[in-house]
């Protein structure tokens, strides 16, 4: 019986396929490659049924928009915030997030450990990186990055699991090759309560590329659930 999420159906078939093309042209057949549905501005029905195809990870950008939502998802995905936090906003969020992505400030580490001290728990986060060093985005720059991992190992109840990047649009190639990098060389440092397990790199547009410069979670939206309808 047809409802009409076909088009999710087979988007998500190729997406798929194209991860699973990549992954054996650039990366080892062991490599683990997360697919994040992002989900701003999808309704709860549609982003259901792309979990019902396999989908485990969902991505939300807005607080608000996630809390008129959330009650409405299968459980069985797990969910990460990716859009830019606002300090007096992470108290809506911080018991439902798996793990924050978007970490850009000490002031928002902070925040981010009082409020899991509160709920009794040990928030995974990913450090953003600004790696173009574009005004019109948020993200710590590359040269504040090491500052700013040594700062956030400090807190009891925030853990670095890695990096996330939007690399500029424009020879976005170069900024992935950049971010890989620095990320190897992170994680050459071996800082204490700090982990490079996750590189979150790569959309819609570009995450063929990010995987063959080591992306392992790609974010993925318009391509899996077609053009964005503004709320």
């Amino acid at each position: 019986m047809k409802n009409g999420f076909e088009y999710i159906t087979e988007n998500y078939r190729r997406i798929c396929a194209g991860i699973e093309e990549a992954k054996a042209k650039y990366r080892s057949p062991d490599d683990n490659i997360q697919l994040m549905a992002v989900t701003k501005t999808v309704s709860p029905e549609a982003v259901n049924h792309a979990i019902s195809m396999g989908i485990r990870l969902l991505g939300e950008n807005r607080v608000q928009e996630y809390e008129s939502k959330k009650d409405y998802y299968n459980p069985v995905a797990s969910v990460h915030f990716i859009g830019h936090l606002q300090t007096n906003k992470v108290k809506y969020i911080i018991e439902d997030m798996d793990l924050i992505q978007s970490v850009d400030s000490i002031k928002l580490a902070a925040e981010i450990d009082r409020q899991a001290k509160r709920v009794n728990k040990v928030q995974n986060v990913l450090v953003e990186v600004n790696i173009g060093c574009e005004e019109s985005k948020s993200g710590v720059s590359p040269d504040d990055l090491e500052n700013l991992l040594y700062e956030a190992a400090k807190f009891e109840n925030i853990h670095v699991k890695g990096l996330m990047t939007i690399p500029p649009s424009e020879k976005s190639e170069k900024f992935l090759c950049k971010m890989q990098q620095l990320y190897l060389d992170i994680s050459s440092k071996n800082m204490d309560n700090i982990d490079m397990d996750i590189l979150s790199m790569g959309m819609s547009g570009d995450y063929i590329k990010a995987i063959e410069y080591g992306s392992n979670l790609v974010r993925i939206g318009s391509a899996l659930f077609g053009a964005r309808k503004y709320m």
